[in-house]
Parts: structure tokens; sequence; C-alpha cells
């Protein structure tokens, strides 16, 4: 028998510990810190978790990504693409996250890696802050376990998405996908605006009504959809239009704002409120066979009022029951808003702030383009207090542009 087959456990988590770096708890608390500070997590250290789903659970130090050791090598790429970033591994006490290290150097060519020595008990028990999430029900494991199974949501990032409100104004053809695809999603709270009833010409697109709530209100028949769909999402129907009056009550309380409205007076409106109470907004707009999308986040980027200072006359703009719409067309522009607003919602990827994308249905083309924040825009200008400002007639805004 060869001396590698006669090892015992012990002596081979020897060997391995001889070959690594370990470092201590205070070591990588204080690389934590410097992480936070510098604010680039991309380029800092990246922390792996490599202990079981229910010990994660319990608790886990904070901003560490779960890649269980069992997973270890078939999700490291996903969670660390770059092999030369520093990753740091901590598990129970110290012995698979060794193990682990030790794989990824050895084996997949991970250059800067080490293993916490003493894990998540000695971390504790010195009194070091740690994550103790609220753990998901055995139902809600098995319903998101597609999304758990994914490093940038994981439990962390659905428990966000639980917890996240979300207002979508308008139920109609971008309302729809978007509301269906953010309640599957599990999004906690969904807030949905609009003051029409279904009718039989909204059926061609508006997939989350039916044929037999023509002429139910649209926030109902939203409702009865969602709850159909998933019961953890809580449905805030508001059977009413934006106006002055109470568009700044409606975003108060919600943390990404989805437009899906159909008119400029409201694009407008909902643009200067958002603006004033830094709210995200997740805008697109269809015609035909054409679309266009983009993430307005207040003073990170450009505002609506950035990108279209006047509304443009109404026969270069006509709406959809005016000129028509590719039925499928707000289904894809509907899900894209409904990406963008989880990729807020759990703080991963590269939000479209600052891009607008433009999609043409006919040659399945997609162009982007930047668009920049004015400085002397009248609404996110560098000099404008929107505190002591009225908001404008939306209105006789738009009719004067003819």
């Amino acid at each position: 028998m060869s001396p590698t087959t006669s090892r015992s456990g012990q002596q081979l988590i020897k060997e391995v510990r001889s070959r690594i770096e370990e470092i201590d708890p205070s070591a990588v608390k204080e690389e934590l810190e410097l992480r936070d500070r510098n604010g680039n997590a991309e380029k800092a250290i990246a922390l792996i978790d490599v202990r079981e789903q229910h010990e994660y659970e319990a608790g886990h130090l904070p901003g560490a990504i779960h890649v269980p050791r069992g997973h270890l090598e078939s999700r490291i790429e996903n969670a660390v693409p770059d092999r030369e970033r520093r990753v740091v591994l901590y598990c129970a006490t110290g012995q698979r996250s060794a193990l682990a290290a030790d794989t990824l150097k050895q084996q997949l060519g991970y250059e800067d890696v080490a293993s916490m020595n003493g894990g998540f008990v000695l971390w504790r028990d010195r009194g070091y802050e740690f994550v103790q999430p609220r753990i998901l029900t055995d139902v809600q494991k098995q319903r998101y376990s597609r999304h758990l199974l994914i490093p940038e949501v994981g439990i962390e990032g659905q428990q966000k998405l639980l917890d996240a409100k979300v207002l979508l104004v308008g139920a109609g053809g971008l309302g729809s996908p978007a509301a269906l695809y953010l309640a599957a999603a599990g999004v906690g709270t969904l807030g949905i605006v609009d003051d029409d009833v279904v009718d039989l010409t909204n059926l061609q697109r508006q997939v989350i009504h039916n044929s037999e709530r023509v002429g139910e209100p649209k926030v109902e028949s939203a409702r009865k959809t969602i709850a159909a769909l998933n019961p953890d999402v809580e449905v805030k129907p508001y059977q009413t239009r934006l106006n002055a009056d109470n568009v700044l009550d409606l975003i108060r309380d919600y943390d990404v704002i989805v437009d899906g409205a159909d008119n400029f007076p409201t694009r407008y409106l909902l643009n200067d409120a958002a603006v004033r109470e830094r709210k995200p907004v997740v805008h697109a707009s269809i015609l035909g066979f054409d679309g266009q999308l983009t993430v307005f986040l207040p003073y990170e980027g450009p505002c609506y009022r950035c990108l279209y200072p006047q509304p443009p006359p109404a026969d270069l703009a006509p709406s959809c029951g005016a000129n028509g719409v590719l039925g499928v067309l707000p289904g894809i522009m509907g899900l894209l808003q409904a990406n963008e607003a989880i990729k807020l919602i759990i703080g991963k990827g590269e939000p479209l702030v600052g891009r607008l994308l433009l999609f043409e249905a006919l040659s399945t083309q997609f162009t982007e383009l930047k668009v920049r924040r004015d400085a002397a825009c009248p609404v996110c200008g560098d000099d404008v207090d929107l505190a002591s400002t009225e908001f404008e007639d939306y209105e006789a805004l738009c009719a004067a542009a003819g």
C-alpha cells in the first residue's frame, strides 16, 4: 500500500495546512474593513463561505459568498471569475476551508488564496459582527431554489427580493410581463397604479389579464393573477391615475419604480417626483416594432428630462392606440424592465444608468446609446432646489409641443 493511501484524514489535513496560507480572523476583519472603505468590491477580497446551507443560514460573515464545499469546483468560477483576485475561505473551524483553499490553488489555478483559521466559530466567539438572515421556509427554498443556486442571488439576494417594494405604473403592455416576473421572482410587495379597466383590445399584449375579466379594473385583475402565481407577494392596487396631488404619496414607500406609462404627461410627472424623492425609475416605452429602455437613478445618471427636455410633437409620437404595437414587443421590453429592477434590488450587475437601449423587433437588433446627465437640467440640474418647486401643468406642457 502506498504512503498516499495509508494516510489518515488528519494527516492529510495537516499536510494541506502546511502548504496553504492560513490567516487569523482578526486579519480577515481588517481586510473586510479595508474593502468597505475602498468601496471597490470587484477588486478587493472575495470572502467565500464553504459550509453547508443550514450552517450559512444560522449566521455568516458580512459580505460572504456562499459556495458549499461540495459544489466548489463547479461554482467558484461564477463567484470569483478573476483567478488573480484575493480569495479567503472559511468554514466552521478551518478544516474544510483549508482543503478548499488547497483545491483552488493547486488544481484550479487561483493565485492568492487563504483559509481563515478557527473558522466561523472563532470569529463568533471573539464577538465580531456576523449576519443572521431571516430563514426561508421549506416551501420558499423549493420555490426559489434556482435563484438560491446562483451566487449573485443566493439566500441574501432572495431575502432582498422578498423585502423589496416595487411600484408599477401601469398594468398594461409593459406592466403585465414586468409584474408577472417580479412576482415570480419573489418581490415581496408590488404596488400597481392604473385607473383603466380590461378591454378586449388589451388581450393581444397585456398578458396578466384574460377574457373573463373584460370590464374589470386592471389593478384587480392583476392582483388576482399574481395571487394565484405567488402567495408570497402582497399586491397593493391603486385604481387611480397619477397626478400632482397623489404622486409623492404613491411613490414614497417604494424602493424601485417601473414606468409603464403610455403618455408623456405621466412620464414627466413621474420623473420629477422620482427625482425629488430620489427613487430609481426603470423606464421603457414602445410603439409599432420599436422599444426603448433605460434606468433613471437620480443624481447618479440622467433623468427623463435630460433625455427629453421637451415632449415631441404628437405626430412624431402617436399612441399605441393610434399607431398600433406588435403584441410581443411589450413582453420583451417589460421583461427587460423586470431584469433591471431585480438588479437594482439585489445590487448586482450593471443597471442601464446613463445608457439607452433601443430594440427593433423586425431586425431583432439592439442598439445602445450613451446618455449624459445635463448639469443645467430643470429637474436634476446642479442648481435646482426641487423642494421649493411646484409640479408643472404637464398636460399643458405636452399640448404646447403640438
